[in-house]
């Protein structure tokens, strides 16, 4: 691991100093950090192999809320990334709540020199990806495909017909709108398109823009100079640099505000950006993927009317991916593979549907897509007894109906938080950036509870 790249992250300075004596030896490269609230700077101007994080900061001293927080941010910026938590105050519980959520592995203070070392060595060999929330390629398949050969990963009959005009369009440069609910797998099709491209060799970035705040998207996205704002100690590009040569996805583009809009057309027309702070144009040659689960035509389902002259500029090809509910006859090949993956992972011996599971598979809606039918079956392998997957094994959530009707007073805490994220997606049609907003949470915090409640 001499080579490797180390984040220390903690607001005490002798733990810092202890932590990079003792990793000096084996590793080349360690940067120390006692504000966490640097951590987006940090990540987006370096890259590395693993980041130590404290789970108490300011706010309080042992419950961990704030680690979590932060691991949720990192996993955001980057859902590749391999964390490691440590804290004073943990215990089984806190660990396992750590590894559910993204972190690579958990050390305790004070730690054992030999056990940190071979937890951050363990966390270094991890492969990237392989963490809870990186989870890019789950919702259709498996793996990345290659551009040679047409994705067989993507499973279903009903993907057939995207994947005809994916062929057909991926080896142009023509800008690309994916549209589809939450948990289709836009992401994997803007992959699709970029490994099927002539620009497969070159980067892709993926932007979720929907979570940029206005004070912060133009230095994400066309980058900043030194000087141009507090924090901005140094040069940086934007993502549209970054994705020079290669292909740039706008995910949620659907939530950008006016301002977000007016700005994001000029760069499109012109084809170049403008860092903060500077008044010299930059030429970014880029191919363009765009997703959302809005309708940008009418602005249904979203506070914000968007542009036509911008959707105009987006959609010269335009993909639309049915929702699960619509596409019945993929749902047994689904659940197959998943069960065979999950099967595999957690090394257990059920791998196979049975024939009045999958008649309660094809009956339900799946207003969660393929993304809920996924964290469905996984528990379903983990929890499971039998040779094959029984409807017992499945929890079945209520229909809109049900889940509109007054709270429960009996629920546990965890369905009454379920309850009330069902009903303000109800009310808003799935809008992320108004249901967050009605409920007080970040989009990245909102995310994190769809995927956990598997909605």
């Amino acid at each position: 691991m001499q080579d490797a790249k180390l984040l220390l992250v903690d607001d005490d300075p002798d733990v810092l100093l202890a932590a990079r004596l003792l990793l000096k030896r084996h590793v080349n490269t360690i940067d120390i950090e006692k504000n966490p609230e640097k951590l987006p700077f940090l990540l987006n101007t370096n890259r590395y192999d693993a980041i130590v994080l404290d789970m108490n900061f300011q706010r309080d001293v042992s419950s961990g809320r704030e680690g979590f927080a932060w691991l949720d941010r990192i996993l955001d910026i980057d859902p590749t990334a391999r964390v490691v938590l440590f804290t004073a105050y943990g215990d089984v519980e806190m660990a396992v709540r750590a590894i559910k959520a993204g972190a690579a592995d958990f050390v305790l203070k004070p730690w054992q020199n030999d056990k940190f070392l071979e937890t951050i060595r363990g966390a270094i060999r991890k492969p990237a990806g392989n963490g809870p929330t990186a989870e890019p390629n789950k919702q259709a398949g498996t793996e990345t495909p290659t551009r040679t050969a047409r994705p067989t990963n993507i499973i279903g009959s009903a993907m057939r017909p995207i994947l005809d005009t994916v062929e057909r369009v991926a080896p142009t440069d023509a800008n690309v709108l994916i549209l589809g609910e939450n948990g289709t797998g836009k992401d994997l099709i803007a992959r699709v398109i970029h490994e099927q491209s002539g620009r497969h060799a070159g980067p892709f970035v993926s932007v979720d823009v929907g979570a940029l705040t206005e004070s912060l998207f133009e230095s994400e996205l066309f980058g900043h100079v030194k000087g141009a704002f507090t924090d901005a100690r140094e040069d940086r590009a934007g993502r549209f640099e970054e994705a020079n040569g290669g292909t740039i996805f706008l995910d949620e583009i659907g939530n950008l505000t006016p301002g977000q809009q007016a700005k994001l057309l000029t760069v499109l027309q012109q084809r170049q950006v403008t860092r903060v702070g500077s008044n010299k144009a930059r030429p970014v040659d880029v191919r363009l993927i765009c997703a959302t689960n809005a309708n940008l035509t009418e602005g249904a389902g979203s506070s914000v009317r968007f542009r036509q002259d911008l959707l105009y500029r987006i959609n010269t090809i335009e993909l639309s991916l049915p929702p699960l509910r619509e596409r019945p006859t993929d749902i047994g090949p689904l659940a197959e593979h998943f069960a065979k993956k999950y099967a595999k992972q957690y090394n257990r011996p059920t791998a196979t549907i049975s024939p009045a599971l999958l008649t309660e598979m094809k009956q339900y809606r799946w207003p969660g897509n393929v993304r809920e039918l996924q964290h469905a079956v996984e528990r379903a392998v983990i929890l499971g007894q039998g040779k094959a997957l029984e409807p017992s094994d499945f929890v079945f959530r209520k229909d809109a109906s049900a889940a509109m009707s007054p709270v429960n007073e009996t629920l546990h805490l965890e369905d009454m938080e379920r309850q009330l994220i069902q009903q303000t997606m109800h009310k808003y049609r799935g809008s992320i950036t108004d249901v967050a907003r009605e409920l007080g949470l970040s989009r990245q915090a909102l995310y994190r509870r769809l995927e956990k409640f598997g909605l």
